[in-house]
């Protein structure tokens, strides 16, 4: 009987811990990495796939992603301690020591760099160790300097599409540029919506990621509303350049406009010192609508193309 116990209260251990290391790797965003490196492999192939170089490149991606993650909370660990959304996080809570996160993040960075060394080529590698190093050792400590995190943060955020096609490819062209620049310009409204809906939280830990030195005024939102904005004429360079064809061109622009509708609203009601309650809620609407725009138009791609 006592055996029978121990073995299910060690099932049970084993089991929570794997839940709190998959909790650690933040899966859903990880998840969203692979998922854009994968299209940008897509996007590029010619011919037959080559599954174990696509597989590897989705497994390598996610890994990558989780290990950048986690050398972000590893940093900020006492700082995810004082807002409300982070304090539960597995190591400001203590469900994982500070050693433990150390070291599984270093097997699994080595693991998916190593992955995408077998399977892809040099260069793919390059960019994700890169990426890896900018969003985990320069972004975030940045986020407490000022809005230059976000840019900064928009380049490791932008180059999983990048990754694919240089591992479809083997060299960064000007189709991976355009694909690249994307993303990079989406990342803009998508942080700052964001950090305007968290920003009473964000402001516990000194993260600055507003544009504005005002925070949430009138000249942040008419950059999220530019920025938006800019996506519409992005999203037509790919079928300009014939990466994509003129279905996926008009889809992306209905999106574009679409996702610009809430943008303008946010500025109109900050530009006529509105209800700071209203402005978050468009401030969500910008935020909930990056989320769905580039899923959307990313398949809208690969469907065209197909």
């Amino acid at each position: 009987m006592i055996t029978t116990e121990t073995n299910i209260n060690t099932s049970t251990s084993v089991l929570v811990k794997f839940k709190t290391y998959t909790e650690l790797l933040k899966p859903r965003l990880s998840f969203l990495v692979a998922f854009s490196a994968a299209f940008g492999y897509l996007l590029a192939f010619e011919g037959t796939i080559n599954w174990a170089t696509f597989i590897s490149l989705s497994m390598g991606g996610f890994l990558v992603s989780g290990a950048s993650i986690m050398i972000n909370q590893i940093i900020e660990k006492d700082l995810d301690r004082m807002m409300s959304r982070t304090q539960n996080r597995p190591i400001p809570s203590g469900r994982v020591t500070v050693n433990e996160a150390i070291f599984y993040t270093i097997i699994t960075g080595i693991g998916g760099l190593f992955l995408l060394l077998s399977y892809t080529n040099v260069l793919t590698t390059a960019l994700a160790f890169v990426s890896m190093l900018l969003y985990g050792f320069l972004y975030t400590p940045l986020k407490r300097v000022g809005s230059i995190a976000v840019f900064v943060g928009a380049i490791p955020g932008a180059l999983p599409p990048m990754l694919g096609w240089v591992a479809a490819t083997g060299r960064i062209s000007y189709e991976a540029i355009i694909i690249f620049a994307f993303q990079f310009i989406w990342q803009f409204p998508h942080f700052w919506a964001i950090a305007w809906v968290l920003d009473d939280d964000y402001k516990k830990a000194g993260f600055k990621l507003l544009p504005s030195k005002k925070g949430k005024d009138v000249s942040t939102a008419f950059q999220i509303a530019v920025y938006t904005m800019f996506l519409i004429p992005m999203g037509l360079l790919p079928t300009q350049v014939g990466i994509t064809g003129l279905a996926a061109g008009i889809i992306a622009t209905v999106c574009g406009i679409l996702f610009l509708v809430p943008a303008l609203q946010l500025l109109k009601i900050c530009s006529s010192k509105g209800d700071a309650e209203l402005a978050k809620q468009q401030a969500k609407r910008i935020m909930f609508g990056s989320f769905i725009y580039l899923p959307v138009v990313q398949i809208a791609f690969l469907i065209d193309k197909i």
